[in-house]
């Protein structure tokens, strides 16, 4: 027994690598791609590029001079390899860390700016080169080949959907044609309730080699602590699993001994690490309250607990060494989730909401008609993954005529869609019935209160919690800013046009690492109460000196370039921020007599108005509508200046309780 020796190997998938999560995963991909280009070429300069050890050092260090990391890396090297391994992964960093041809394209994309939808999926060009890429990228699964990305396509069209819960424990399972037909199968079970979690994980595990060696040692040897360390067929080190054999012994002495030492059980249970010894724990014993199993002994167990029912110790060993092993999978699998999760958002053809995952509307009908043909290279690997090729040469699937697409949309909607441009519509209009949902359930008024507080004491991390992690702190403060005004303005005109900002599938917002536009640009069509005209929103979280240098300018120039487009003399600012530096506010208030001139044309004085989120609060709770404070704004524009209480006296009144 003690010269067996079995190894580990892996038994799912993961994309990218766990020693590098990340949130904001797109912005970070794109920063990564701009250092290491510019990196590659400072190298260049003085010698051969060759990806070594102390080229990795200094990498680490010129990450950290750009703010990219901060701290100290015990080992620098080892760092630099990680950040930079999910690149490799999905093809846009060679594995000497040189931009590819697909990671050349994708900062291309993002550096210009240039993200206009022009491809049959509707999805912006960098979420075009994303979803190319996770077509192409393969993930060895102990020999076995698989494409992860297509693999979850086939299970959405098959499926409808999946629950987190699937997406986490089941699909990463999947690493062959034959393991996919049957955890297609056995998700069917499983929403039937005719299947539990451990039985599906367990089943997949037992179709390893490994595996199968293991229980036959286990059941053939007398246990002692070396045999545990054997059969746990850790992927560290064997010494790990040494507490499960304090737990087995505990387990035996209470299940087939008769002892009643139900403290000491609980202790072994807690001396296994994370989230196995939670699901242990959970397995074991109704309560893990110490006090109430010294009290209640026996009736403490659970009961529920599997090894009830076992008559001798080949029983126990059988239960026993399948919940080692699906315990220890549970946690693995839930540790890949996030990322996972985060690299195929990149794509924006999946919708994460409501704790399921779905096609979206064109993604959808789409690969239902191709997801046939596609699966065909879903196990084998693709040579062009570094390269940016069309869809077609990663599948002959791709050839399809969209009007067979736009067919079957049409016969399921009960509407008539016979072009790109005709499907567009209709997906933007889904998209703002989407929205608008969202908002209800999402972005109610205490919600959107709330997150004014948070933004103005940097609450970072409950913002991120009830928006999201995936865009910066700034970003959201516009997106938040966007939907604040989208109901102030009795929710008129379509704001995912007007909002200059990029969205998930999800439609919630997204941080590039290239932007400078005006952050939201309101259009209003003429009515009683005002002109036709666009307000430029202008989002800062910048204070003190920081925002006089920061925003003055580029708020300026944004509304003079504006009004010399359009030439409309009603189009006006509207500059938010937590915080006002009075002389900012006394600086936009002057624009009125200050000319603007580019190009050799110039426009008279700009408007410019001022608020800080304290008002912005009082509008939400006091239901105060735009079509008042445009009235308001106009009246206090036109004042005479030199009112050192200008600006007091217009928040004042825009904020009184007016109601629509």
């Amino acid at each position: 027994m003690s010269n067996t020796v079995i190894s580990y190997q892996s038994f799912c998938w993961v994309v990218g690598t766990t020693s590098f999560r990340t949130a904001k995963l797109n912005l970070k991909i794109e920063e990564q791609l701009l250092l290491l280009d510019e990196f590659y070429r400072e190298i260049i300069k003085k010698s051969q590029w060759e990806w070594r050890p102390t080229i990795q050092e200094q990498y680490y260090n010129f990450m950290k001079d750009k703010g990219f990391v901060t701290g100290e890396a015990s080992r620098k090297d080892k760092d630099a390899r990680e950040k930079t391994s999910g690149l490799v992964e999905i093809g846009l960093v060679t594995a000497d860390r040189i931009l590819t041809e697909a990671g050349r394209t994708l900062l291309d994309v993002t550096t210009t700016g240039v993200f206009e939808v022009n491809n049959d999926f509707n999805i912006s060009g960098d979420s075009f080169m994303y979803l190319k890429q996770l077509l192409k990228t393969s993930v060895d699964v102990s020999g076995c080949i698989i494409r992860p990305f297509i693999a979850v396509l086939k299970c959405l069209t098959e499926l409808e959907f999946l629950t987190y819960d699937e997406f986490t424990y089941f699909i990463p399972l999947i690493k062959d044609s034959e393991s996919a037909e049957q955890i297609i199968k056995d998700i069917k079970s499983y929403r039937l309730g005719k299947i539990k979690t451990e039985e599906i994980i367990f089943k997949r595990l037992m179709q390893m080699d490994n595996y199968k060696l293991a229980l036959n040692v286990f059941m053939d040897s007398e246990v002692d602590e070396d045999v545990i360390c054997t059969i746990g067929i850790n992927r560290k080190s064997r010494s790990y699993d040494k507490p499960y054999y304090e737990l087995y012994e505990n387990v035996k002495g209470i299940f087939l001994e008769g002892k009643n030492d139900y403290e000491g059980l609980l202790q072994a249970a807690k001396n296994i690490n994370q989230r196995p010894g939670t699901l242990w724990r959970n397995l074991l014993f109704r309560t893990t309250n110490i006090s109430s199993i010294r009290r209640k002994g026996k009736e403490s167990i659970s009961e529920n607990c599997p090894f009830l029912s076992c008559r001798n110790e080949l029983e126990l060993k059988k239960v026993f060494f399948e919940y080692l092993h699906v315990f220890k999978a549970i946690s693995t699998l839930a540790d890949y989730f996030d990322l996972n999760r985060r690299y195929f958002n990149l794509a924006d053809v999946l919708i994460f909401e409501d704790r399921t995952i779905k096609l979206d509307m064109i993604p959808k009908y789409y690969f239902k008609e191709i997801i046939d043909e596609l699966y065909r290279v879903a196990f084998i690997k693709d040579g062009n993954l570094q390269v940016d090729v069309e869809l077609e040469a990663i599948s002959s699937a791709f050839t399809i005529d969209m009007s067979k697409i736009y067919r079957t949309l049409s016969q399921d909607l009960g509407i008539r869609i016979d072009s790109a441009d005709q499907a567009s519509t209709y997906i933007n209009d889904e998209r703002y019935r989407r929205f608008n949902i969202m908002i209800d359930k999402r972005f109610t008024d205490d919600t959107l209160i709330e997150l004014l507080q948070c933004f103005e004491t940097r609450n970072d991390s409950r913002i991120e919690e009830l928006v999201t992690d995936e865009a910066t702190i700034p970003t959201i403060f516009e997106y938040i800013l966007g939907i604040i005004w989208y109901k102030v303005s009795e929710r008129q005109g379509n704001i995912l046009e007007f909002m200059n900002l990029s969205l998930e599938a999800n439609l919630l917002p997204k941080t590039h690492a290239a932007g400078g536009y005006a952050d939201i640009i309101y259009k209003y069509e003429a009515c009683s109460d005002y002109p036709e005209h666009s307000l430029l929103l202008e989002a800062t979280l910048a204070d003190g000196s920081n925002q006089r240098r920061m925003e003055m300018e580029p708020v300026s120039r944004h509304l003079g370039d504006y009004r010399i487009r359009y030439n409309n003399q009603f189009d006006y600012s509207l500059f938010v921020s937590t915080y006002l530096d009075k002389n900012v506010v006394y600086d936009f208030r002057y624009r009125k007599l200050i000319p603007y001139t580019k190009n050799e044309v110039t426009i008279d004085g700009m408007k410019i108005i001022s608020m800080d989120t304290q008002a912005l609060k009082k509008i939400i709770e006091r239901n105060i509508s735009y079509r008042h404070l445009y009235q308001v704004f106009d009246v206090y524009h036109n004042k005479e200046l030199g009112d050192i209480d200008w600006h007091d006296g217009l928040i004042r009144e825009a904020t009184k309780g007016y109601k629509v």
